[in-house]
This record gives structure tokens, sequence and C-alpha cells, in this order.
């Protein structure tokens, strides 16, 4: 809490003209979901954002920023691309729906390009990732005012127990799959992809990665990878689940064997990381505004460089 009011006093001292004063050269807002509705598998873990706050937040980047496409951002980084403004690429997590019946027409109409980052084991509604299953779970919970909030905290070796609790309250996650279609499926990927916005990988089944041994972190990577290459998406980038958080050089040595792959994106907001090909992103869904969120990144990351721990060091 403490450092909380330290970096919300500190950031209202910030310069509001981003286009100058933003640390970095680039931004790179993530999103998981933008509705309007009340989505049960999201609301106990995600604070996503309704449509006109995300309009507002687009409008706030599109002041300070350039958009730009993956392609734009890659050959900015290897020095063939100069943009008339620091940088923003847009990208959204985990392969929801909404990105096609909500998101994608509000891009067009604006003319923003932006990447999902998604789950092969989620596509086709064939299974529901395991803090959704949680987020159904609290729901029910909640409604029965059961206080003892044991899920939260639910570790990713344990998502089978989920299945079992389930029906205790009344649960069929295979029929909220069914009836909700919470996920994106490969025919709306594909009409995702012709419409010119990118498609890459998020691992197999969204683990938390510090969670798992070096082997399992790899075979997650390189069976989300796969997919991706198989099905003819974008296979030059791959975005953590939840975070990159204690994942070790070791890791990204062995992946980056891999020609193919040209970066890595976290999301511990605005870090510089000792990988050079590892890229953070700034949370976008906090309960806060575009401008706020950035205010408060800038701060922290300010106050960070001050004691050199504005960079992640891997072990």
């Amino acid at each position: 809490m403490l450092k909380k009011k330290i970096i919300k006093t500190l950031a209202n001292f910030e310069n509001t003209d981003f286009s100058e004063d933003f640390p970095l050269d680039y931004c790179l807002p993530v999103y998981h979901n933008v509705s309007n509705e009340y989505l049960p598998h999201l609301r106990q873990i995600i604070n996503y954002k309704n449509e006109k706050e995300f309009e507002a937040d687009l409008d706030f980047f599109s002041k300070h920023f350039q958009w730009v496409t993956f392609e734009e951002f890659k050959d900015y980084i290897k020095g063939n691309f100069k943009p008339k403004k620091k940088l923003a690429l847009l990208t959204f997590d985990d392969g929801y729906r909404e990105f096609y019946d909500v998101v994608i027409p509000i891009l067009e109409r604006k003319g923003i390009y932006a990447m999902n980052f998604v789950n092969p084991a989620f596509i086709d509604n064939k299974e529901l990732m395991f803090r959704c299953k949680v987020s159904l779970l609290l729901e029910v919970m909640n409604a029965m005012k059961i206080t003892e909030n044991f899920l939260q905290n639910t570790p990713f070796e344990q998502k089978f127990a989920l299945d079992k609790i389930a029906p205790k309250f009344g649960i069929d996650f295979k029929n909220y799959l069914e009836e909700k279609k919470p996920y994106l499926t490969l025919e709306q990927l594909h009409k995702i992809k012709e419409k010119g916005f990118g498609i890459s990988s998020h691992g197999w089944d969204h683990p938390l990665y510090h969670q798992l041994p070096l082997v399992e972190q790899i075979r997650n990577t390189v069976e989300g990878y796969n997919y991706i290459k198989e099905n003819g998406f974008h296979y030059e980038s791959f975005a953590f689940p939840f975070t990159d958080f204690g994942v070790e050089k070791a890791f990204f040595e062995e992946i980056f064997k891999n020609n193919d792959l040209f970066c890595t994106f976290g999301s511990a907001g605005v870090k510089l990381d000792s990988v050079t090909q590892n890229f953070q992103r700034i949370p976008m869904e906090t309960g806060e505004s575009a401008e706020t969120i950035l205010k408060n990144e800038t701060a922290y990351f300010r106050l960070k460089k001050l004691i050199n721990k504005n960079y992640i060091q891997r072990k």
C-alpha cells in the first residue's frame, strides 16, 4: 500500500506529454478483453474494460504515440524504421471471442493494428483456462457468502482439482464452454488474420512459467509455437502467459536457438530486460485510464532508476 501511495504521489508530477517524456521509445499496452457484458469466467480475475473505456484509451494513445504493426515494430528494433513519434504496438492475450465481436470492429474503424496471443488448448472452446474456472467458482461462492477464499492462489499444477470441485457448486465447465463459447474458433482466427491483424503464440495452455521446471517451460512454448506455425499464423513472437517473472536466462537461450523467433513479450510494465529480445508490456486492466496507468508506470520507472532497479536481470 505504501508503495502505491508513493507512486501515485510521484505520478502527479509527471508531464502529460508522453510523446516527449515517456521513458522508452516504445509503448506496449496489453489487454485481455473488452466487453459491456458481465462475463462470469473473467469478472473475478480480470478487470476488463467496456467499449467506451477502451476507445478512450485508444484515443489517448493515438494522441501521444504512433500505432504500428508488428512488422513495423520489428523493423524499428532492427533500425530499419523511423516512426514520426514514439511508437505503440497494441496487444491482447488469451484469444477471447470478444476480440472478434467487439474489438476488431473498433480497431477497423480507427485504423489500428493489434496482435492477439492465443493458447491452442482453448481454441474452438475445447477447454477453459484454469483461472477462468476459478472465476466461475468464485462467482458461486460469493453468492453463497462463502468467505474462505482458498481458490485465489490455486497453482497451475492443481488445475484438474477444479474439475472435481465444480460439481459440488453446480458448475459444469463443459456446458459453460458449449453455451457461452468464450474463446475464438480456428475459423475466426483465420478471418482475423485475413483482416490484417496478428495471431501469435501464448504457450499451449497458459501455465504460470515460474511454477514449471525448465523442460516443461520449453515444452509448453514449443507446442504452442508449432500449432501457430502449422496453421499459418504469426510465429515470430511469443508472449508469456501471466508473467515472465522468475524465468531464467537458460529458457531464453534455448528458445532463441529457433532463428524464426524474433522476440518475446512479458508484462512487467515499463521496464528494460537483460534479454534484449524480451520486451515488457504494460497491463491496462487496473481499473484506471490509460493516462493514469502511464503516469504511474513512468513515475515508478524513474523511481526505480534512481536505485538501478528498472532493469530485469536474468540469472
